[in-house]
């Protein structure tokens, strides 16, 4: 009791003293005006932004994009003046300048007059960034600019996603676009797939007919082959026949020669029977030469007559061969035109294909730079030249076929006329030969003749008369049959030279046909390769136009609207869900000033109210001990209620519990004042600096404003080691997240930094008497 009344003296004394009592009354509020006055200060800035003047130039010029007027520039404006913001100043640039120069803006946003147009260059080959120049005053006021910054990036946001809209509208509307000409596409691959149909169907037929002239040429060259016999055989015959006409007018010649001398032993045989017997051997042996010429002769017109059958066989063949050849060539050449239109339809509609998707890409820069759609075209161009390639083919191959139906209609007017020429020559052979056994016949006759004559040489003179008319007309009979004779022999030499050539001609015939039956197998195989090939074709345009057809329904389901548009615009928006949310500035900084303003406050004490004397004379080294601890213990007390009362119901502070706030007010201070009383009475006036500095410290590493990871290395070692680090915690548990189990836990922490240094005290109160306190009354301070 003795200790409380030491303390209850002081006390009174204190209170009967006004220069004791206005100091310690004024230092109570100490704590008041630090929390109190900074929280009010920066309780919540952003809520007068609206006040903070900031120039706004707008020089945009516009620009044209898809035909519609874009002023993103006046879009901003219109914008700022729905937001409050800031203070919003629009003027001129030289005004904005001016502001900045003389500190009337703490910045300036500035819209170029390219805005506008850089905004529209998205979709281009080297598309610019749309630029908004924002221009802080910062030299004025850091922290305004710091938050302008913030309000810019929040105002591109917006600006962008106007500018988004625009172009979301016009890719909507070339969706739209490139739904149709997807549609035509799959429409022309569509007839591209029919007309490759036609075209295989063509192609078959082709093949089908190639296949069927490969086998007439090949009938047509077998059949050529007893041609060139026969041809060969004629040839052999007309030798003969040249040289049997040789003999037989040679024959003639000498029977001529004979009957002239008959004629003239006839005329003379008056003269006597010896000539006319001698004239009669002669004459014998003349029909003897004239009977075996005239054999020779009916010999070879027997071989001639057998080489122009062969002839006559041989070209009747030729003349079938070349008349299946020439069907053959005219189906040939009917297929290849069904062919050439097919192709000719096929190649238009490629080429339409791919023109039209090359114009798409055109018309629309983002869909051609899709891999998907240059593949596409690659694919339609490659078609398109296919099938104009093709269609080149068909057209040579159509002019070939052309030709060789001519050729083939020449050839068999050639093998007529050779059939016909043949069977001519075989009716002169036969002529020729019915002839010369006539001629054969009639040698024989006169050989017989010759012979009664001689055997009736002496009725000669009876019959002289009757003899030499006969011998006459004779005479002019052999004359013309002797002219006959060389006529045949001219004829057989004119025959040989013909079948020769005509021999020629056939090794031709026969060569040139071999190579029409080599040249319709290979235009056969050729055939066969475009069958392969179109139906790929026939198979590529049908799926083309089956996926041209997909595409074309996929995008036209894509519908615009204006949330579809909002949507590509801002596609993703923050969902901001707060964890132990802090209304304001006031309420996050509460726990820092707090605490700063406590340990001030305590410090202040110090420096009003003694730290070591009574006013009790003789009064024990424990009961001034409890007296002192009592008197700052009160103080801190006090100044930690005024505090709380103050940001509670002066500012409206929001706490978790109102109780547990006051309670970890009072642990607060009193940890503070404790420690504070500690190291001012041992060390006196340098302990005084020693608190500010700790004060200092603990500014830099209490984690109170800014987190404690951006703070130096060497300074995070001593944040665990310093108690507001525990108070600036303990309040944040207790105003804002609600954990009063950490809460209980720094305070805790706090209690521990309290009772330690209230140890202190008590040991520098135990250990020290007055005499080793002469500096005490040396102390200039006011005593209770």
């Amino acid at each position: 009791m003795k200790s409380l009344s030491v303390f209850l003296k002081d006390l009174g004394a204190a209170f009967k003293n006004p220069k004791v009592l206005i100091p310690m009354l004024v230092v109570l509020f100490i704590p008041v005006m630090y929390s109190g006055l900074f929280l009010k200060a920066f309780w919540d800035p952003y809520g007068k932004m609206d006040e903070l003047p900031v120039a706004v130039v707008n020089e945009d010029q516009g620009a044209e994009y898809e035909g519609t007027k874009l002023a993103a520039g006046d879009e901003l404006v219109e914008e700022l003046k729905k937001t409050d913001g800031f203070k919003w100043q629009f003027v001129s640039r030289e005004q904005a300048e001016a502001g900045l120069q003389d500190d009337t803006y703490y910045m300036a946003i500035i819209v170029p007059e390219d805005f506008s147009a850089k905004a529209t260059t998205l979709l281009e080959d080297h598309p610019e960034p749309a630029k908004i120049i924002y221009e802080p005053n910062e030299g004025y006021n850091f922290l305004a600019g710091q938050i302008g910054g913030t309000a810019v990036k929040d105002i591109k946001t917006k600006v962008s996603a106007k500018i988004t809209e625009a172009y979301t509208n016009s890719v909507f509307d070339k969706i739209t676009t490139v739904s149709s000409g997807l549609g035509e596409a799959g429409d022309g691959a569509t007839q591209i797939a029919d007309g490759a149909g036609k075209l295989d169907d063509g192609a078959l037929k082709l093949q089908e007919n190639l296949v069927v002239l490969t086998e007439g040429a090949g009938k047509l060259v077998d059949g050529v082959a007893p041609l060139t016999q026969g041809v060969n055989d004629l040839n052999s015959g007309a030798a003969a026949l040249e040289e049997g006409s040789s003999t037989l007018a040679g024959g003639l010649q000498q029977l001529s020669a004979a009957h002239k001398q008959l004629q003239s032993g006839v005329q003379q045989s008056a003269g006597g029977s010896a000539k006319l017997s001698a004239g009669l051997k002669q004459a014998e042996a003349g029909a003897a030469a004239l009977e075996a010429g005239t054999k020779s002769a009916v010999d070879g017109t027997e071989k001639l007559a057998a080489g122009t059958q062969s002839v006559e066989s041989g070209s009747a063949k030729l003349e079938t061969g070349l008349t299946a050849s020439t069907e053959g060539a005219a189906k040939l050449e009917a297929g290849l035109t069904a062919s050439k239109e097919g192709s000719a339809k096929v190649s238009a509609g490629a080429k339409a294909v791919a023109d039209g998707l090359q114009q798409l890409a055109k018309g629309n820069p983002q869909l051609a730079a899709s891999a998907d759609v240059q593949k596409l075209i690659a694919a339609a161009t490659a078609v398109a030249d296919g099938s104009a390639q093709l269609d080149a083919s068909q057209q040579q191959l159509l002019e070939g076929a052309a030709a060789l139906h001519s050729g083939q209609q020449q050839l068999q007017q050639g093998a007529s006329q050779l059939h016909s020429g043949s069977q001519q020559l075989v009716d002169g052979v036969s002529q020729l030969h019915e002839g010369a056994q006539q001629l054969n016949a009639g040698s024989t006759q006169l050989h017989e003749a010759q012979t009664q004559l001689l055997a009736g040489a002496q009725q000669l003179q009876q019959g002289g008369g009757t003899l030499t008319a006969g011998m006459q007309q004779f005479g002019a009979k052999l004359a013309e049959a002797a002219a006959g004779g060389a006529k045949l022999a001219e004829g057989g030499k004119a025959l040989e030279a013909g079948t020769a050539k005509l021999a020629g001609g056939a090794g031709q015939l026969s060569s040139g046909l071999a190579s029409v039956a080599d040249g319709s197998q290979q235009l056969t195989d050729g055939a066969g390769q475009l069958k392969d090939g179109l139906d790929e074709l026939k198979s590529g345009s049908t799926e083309l136009a089956t996926k041209l057809g997909d595409a074309a329904k996929q995008t036209a389901e894509v519908n615009k609207s204006d949330e579809l548009v909002s949507m590509f615009a801002q596609p993703v928006v923050i969902d901001e869900q707060k964890v132990n949310e802090v209304p304001n500035y006031g309420t996050g900084f509460a726990p820092y000033f707090l605490s700063l303003g406590l340990f001030v406050g305590a410090l202040i004490c110090t420096l009003v109210v003694p730290m070591r004397e009574s006013e009790v004379a003789g009064a024990s080294r424990f009961n001034r001990f409890i007296s002192r601890t009592l008197t700052f213990s009160m103080m801190s007390v006090v100044q930690a209620l005024l505090a709380a009362m103050i940001v509670l119901y002066g500012l409206g502070l929001e706490v978790q519990s109102v109780p547990l706030f006051y309670a970890f007010a009072f642990i607060t201070s009193l940890a503070f004042m404790w420690m504070i009383q500690a190291i001012v009475t041992w060390l006196d006036q340098p302990g005084r600096f020693v608190v500010i500095v700790i004060l200092i410290l603990q500014l830099t590493t209490s984690a109170g404003t800014f987190p404690l990871e951006l703070i130096p290395g060497w300074m995070k070692v001593l944040n665990p080691l310093l108690p507001m680090t525990y108070s600036v915690k303990g309040f944040k548990a207790v105003i804002s997240s609600g954990d009063y189990s950490a809460m209980w836990s720094d305070a805790g922490m706090l209690a521990i930094y309290g009772l330690v240094f209230l140890a202190l005290t008590f040991t520098y109160f135990m250990t020290r008497d007055r005499g080793s306190e002469a500096a005490v009354k040396s102390e200039q301070v006011l005593t209770v």
